[in-house]
């Protein structure tokens, strides 16, 4: 199952993606980010073996959600559970730790 990571291009659509989503991950990038460039096709690829969906979003276009959710550098990863954040990775981002926690949200989905 290849999903493609769907973009959040305005802030009431994140709000809609909470309130609907059970889990969910945010991939957070920003314009000119070479890193973010980098760990993108890394964290993309994870989407298919998930469950959940997987969202991108850059915070300088949507600045209300930078703002919301404290984001402050980028890239961050950000593991919401029931519309809560349960993980979140800044700067440098360990795919490792990703793997797992997608892992223990895959777990409790079960």
């Amino acid at each position: 199952m290849m999903l493609k990571m769907k973009s959040i291009t305005h802030y009431e659509q994140w709000l809609d993606i909470i309130q609907q989503e059970k889990n969910l991950l945010l991939f957070v990038k920003t314009t000119n980010c070479s890193v973010c460039e980098g760990l993108f096709p890394q964290i993309a690829a994870l989407e298919s073996d998930s469950t959940f969906p997987f969202y991108v979003v850059n915070a300088a276009e949507v600045p209300e959600l930078a703002g919301q959710l404290s984001l402050f550098t980028a890239p961050v990863v950000i593991l919401m559970k029931h519309g809560k954040e349960y993980a979140r990775y800044a700067r440098f981002v360990p795919v490792q730790e990703v793997i797992e926690k997608i892992q223990e949200l895959k777990k409790w989905e079960e």
